[in-house]
């Protein structure tokens, strides 16, 4: 019996949520993967939002919330709009680069906001290079979790599609 391809994309999904709860450096996460996974994989452009931030929030009830938390899940839809948009232009190499835009592009927004918000830094120039120099090591191990986490969602159901152990057609 083929199992349904929703059962196997949110399967997917939920391993690589689960994957928070496990030992890692902070910020080597699935969460760009995720985000960007359901926007190319659900058809329905509701579900392809809100299912990757239904399952963000619900880990994040365990493991605790932050003041940054509209910032961080805003990042989350612009990734799954971008994975929309990625939907008929997938390939290893856009893949590649989306993974390392959206790295950059979630590590200068979230800085911004903690230099911003956080009362840690002065707020000027100095503060705000300062703010990004500490966050570096963060940066590194974002780069590192989605240059592990996009190919092993995107390769895994890339791989059950073409040995048919699921069907290729988007229903969800």
């Amino acid at each position: 019996m083929i199992p349904s391809r929703n059962i196997v994309l949110v399967s997917l999904l939920v391993l690589a949520v689960v994957s928070r709860f496990l030992p890692h450096p902070p910020n080597f996460s699935p969460v760009l993967a995720v985000s960007l996974f359901g926007g190319v994989y659900f058809a329905n452009r509701w579900v392809s939002l809100l299912l990757p931030l239904a399952i963000m929030a619900l880990s994040d009830a365990f493991l605790g919330f932050h003041a940054l938390v509209p910032v961080v899940y805003g990042m989350f839809v612009l990734f799954a709009l971008t994975g929309r948009w990625l939907k008929n232009r997938l390939s290893v190499g856009t893949l590649a680069i989306t993974g390392l835009l959206g790295s950059t592009a979630f590590f200068i927004v979230t800085n911004f906001f903690v230099w911003l918000t956080s009362g840690m830094y002065s707020l000027d120039a100095e503060g705000l290079a300062t703010c990004y120099i500490a966050a570096i090591p963060f940066f590194q191990n974002s780069l590192l979790g989605d240059a592990i986490y996009i190919p092993t969602l995107f390769g895994s159901f890339y791989l059950m599609e073409k040995s048919g152990f699921v069907p290729e057609q988007q229903v969800a």
